[in-house]
């Protein structure tokens, strides 16, 4: 995409730095993004204010970057598709081709790729 700066929710984000959404958090901000982190157990991330759910989430959203399983993601699709990203990233281990189906018929781009990979090779 390529977008100099822009609106990202971390779903799934995560206080432990070993964790790829923790470090999503990190190189999404050293990219310039507006990182939104969307946890329901935790206050904030690396000092940015979390949100406990997607329903909380307010304005336009580029790009939600999903780091949770398909059980956790099945049941927030009306959550994405009312937000109706630009496009949502299923990192590796959080694909879920149903959800993808889904977000696909409401007229959302989806991708299977690592956000990490993504920024650090200018794909973002």
């Amino acid at each position: 995409m390529g977008k100099a700066s822009q609106r990202v929710v971390v779903l799934g984000a995560s206080e432990n730095p070993e964790r790829y959404s923790h470090k999503a958090v990190l190189l999404l901000i050293e990219h310039g993004h507006c990182v939104i982190p969307v946890s329901p157990n935790l206050k904030s991330v690396t000092g940015i204010p979390a949100l406990p759910d997607l329903d909380c989430v307010e304005g336009h959203v580029d790009t939600v970057t999903v780091y949770v399983s398909p059980e956790k993601s099945s049941p927030l699709a009306d959550s994405i598709i009312s937000l109706h990203p630009d496009r949502v990233i299923f990192n590796p281990g959080a694909e879920n081709p149903t959800l993808r189906d889904r977000l696909n018929g409401n007229g959302i781009a989806t991708v299977e790729a690592c956000t990490l990979i993504m920024l650090r090779t200018g794909q973002f």
